[in-house]
């Protein structure tokens, strides 16, 4: 593992992810670092999260989310954000041409040196996230661009699933090939604007704590 504060020079970077504030709990820290280097930084996000069973705000998940989506968005220094509409939790039963579709008029339109997903494990599992990351990872083949994943430490896994935080899919050192020191300014700037998400209790707060200042990443597909 490369021990760097420095993440690729990309004048433009696309982020990929299944679900309203993947961008944020997940992807914060790494997107806002991208934004404060100068990167444009774009998200696509394939579903509206309207399946989530938490409701941390009363009304419509599919509107409430899609709104908290562009809050965090604009905390993070994102440029632009494409919400489409493919339903919480059937993405990977989608034919892989759909999302194939989605990620290539996304890519038409943002132009990036690159593209960030979650890890291929979707992290926690969530066949949403895995099949999103998927897509990416065809695009990048497709186009020659470099995938980079946000990973989580087995030891980190480790410490959740010892709380009572189970599901968690973690990567050995060896596999992991950045870790990035990061300000989370930003990215708890975007948090707070998914109320109905980051709910008091959630793990979300947990892992913040145990990843301290440091993010995981490793690369799908290499520059």
């Amino acid at each position: 593992m490369e021990n760097t504060s420095i993440l690729p020079g990309w004048r433009a970077v696309l982020a990929v992810v299944a679900h309203p504030d993947d961008e944020s709990f997940g992807l914060g820290a790494v997107l806002s670092t991208f934004a404060g280097a100068g990167s444009l930084v774009d998200v696509l996000c394939l579903t509206r999260g309207e399946a989530s069973t938490l409701h941390g705000v009363e009304g419509d998940l599919s509107l409430i989310r899609e709104s908290e989506l562009r809050a965090a968005a604009d905390a993070l220094g994102v440029r632009r954000v494409t919400l489409l509409g493919h339903p919480d939790g059937g993405v990977a039963a989608l034919q892989p041409t759909v999302l194939d579709g989605d990620v290539e008029r996304a890519l038409e339109q943002t132009r990036p040196d690159g593209l960030v997903v979650f890890d291929s494990t979707g992290i926690s599992g969530h066949p949403d996230h895995v099949a999103a990351t998927a897509a990416a990872v065809r695009a990048g083949d497709r186009h020659g661009l470099p995938v980079l994943a946000w990973a989580l430490p087995d030891e980190i896994c480790a410490s959740l699933a010892s709380e009572g935080y189970a599901g968690f899919l973690g990567r050995r050192s060896g596999e992991i090939d950045l870790a990035l020191t990061v300000d989370r300014t930003a990215q708890q700037a975007a948090v707070d604007c998914h109320p109905s998400q980051a709910v008091p209790g959630s793990v979300l707060w947990r892992r913040l704590e145990l990843q301290g200042d440091t993010e995981h990443l490793r690369w799908l597909r290499r520059p």
